[in-house]
């Protein structure tokens, strides 16, 4: 027994040394290092202002749409303007949010969609309005394009609209501001309503379609709950050869080459102070861009219904001039929680 143990003792030692040693794993180069962090580049912002000539300016607006949440409706939409711009280059959004969704994903995805598409960045404005005219409707864009050919070539007519009791009222007034102008009223290009309701929106739509058969239309509730009952439209228009709008009508009038959009820009504040500083940004942002006493259209907007009276005023002593395509219109909110008025504006360029 103990020739046996040590026997089997022996064959497990040779087998155990017949064992090949496992190599050790060569480890390669940079291996312990930890792998780089990577990081996706900044969207860029919208500009302040943009530049771009009069004489070939046109006009869309988005679709509604009630499939999916905002981000979707905001995707479709700018890709709709997108198609229907017809190969132009937009210089200006101006977007009507509704719903609970949070505004500023619509800056982010209009940054996205123009970067991928390397496409320059339009100046941008975002405003929170009561309700739009289709059940799930989160979102519609208004587009300014520049288009290839030249379609203005006397320039450009911007009503501000005015306060009216409804709808109909509202469009009777577009229709008779726009006999005196210079514009005919086949060559208004797009209006916008803003309603206390939408009631009549059928009806009000109708009415502007056959006024005027050229233009895009937009309409919408401005506030959830407005404190009276109004309606106001404003509008834009090729002038005609040879005219001159009046000089007592509430008009501004692009004629030069060149014209400039600036991008929503916001007050924090209720003070004369707070108003003034969004003034100053805004005149410095448009200082080099513009001709002196250039702004011939503004629009303001406010969730502060006491500031609609002081705006106007302010402006016209800022602006160092009478704004004739002044308008105010209040709203449900801008895309920060501090902020009481936005303006953007339409100047005349420099040559």
């Amino acid at each position: 027994m103990r020739s046996l143990a040590l026997l089997l003792a022996l064959v497990l030692s040779a087998s155990a040394i017949a064992q090949p040693t496992p190599k050790m794993r060569k480890k390669k180069k940079n291996e312990d290092k930890e792998p780089i962090t990577q990081s996706l580049p900044l969207l860029a912002e919208p500009p302040l202002a943009v530049t771009a000539e009069t004489g070939r300016l046109t006009f869309q607006v988005s679709p509604l749409s009630n499939k999916g949440l905002l981000s979707q409706q905001t995707r479709d939409a700018l890709k709709a303007l997108m198609q229907t711009n017809r190969g132009g280059n937009i210089v200006r959004l101006r977007a009507f949010v509704a719903g609970t969704g949070d505004m500023r994903r619509v800056q982010q995805i209009v940054s996205e969609g123009f970067a991928e598409k390397k496409l320059s960045l339009p100046v941008l404005s975002t405003i929170h309005v009561g309700s739009l005219p289709l059940v799930g409707a989160q979102v519609v864009m208004e587009a300014i394009s520049v288009d290839k050919k030249v379609l203005n070539p006397d320039g450009v007519a911007f009503f501000p609209g005015e306060r009216e009791a409804d709808l109909p009222s509202a469009v009777a007034q577009l229709r008779k501001a726009v006999v005196p102008s210079g514009v005919a009223p086949a060559g208004v290009l797009s209006v916008t309503c803003f309603a206390s309701s939408l009631d009549d929106n059928e009806a009000g739509r109708s009415a502007l379609a056959a006024a005027f058969p050229g233009a895009v239309l937009n309409l919408m509730e401005s506030q959830r709950l407005p404190a009276d009952r109004f309606a106001s439209c404003e509008a834009a228009g090729r002038m005609e050869p040879g005219q001159q709008p009046k000089a007592s009508l509430q008009l501004g009038v692009v004629k030069t080459p060149k014209v400039v959009f600036s991008g929503i820009q916001m007050a924090f504040g209720r003070e004369e102070a707070d108003l003034r500083l969004a003034f100053e940004r805004l005149n410095k942002a448009l200082s080099s861009l513009i001709r002196a006493g250039g702004v011939v259209a503004v629009r303001f907007y406010t969730i502060d219904r006491s500031l609609s009276q002081r705006l106007p005023i302010l402006g016209r002593e800022l602006f160092h001039r009478d704004v004739l395509g002044s308008a105010t219109l209040e709203i449900d909110g801008l895309p920060s929680l501090d902020a009481s008025v936005g303006m953007d504006v339409v100047a005349e360029g420099v040559n």
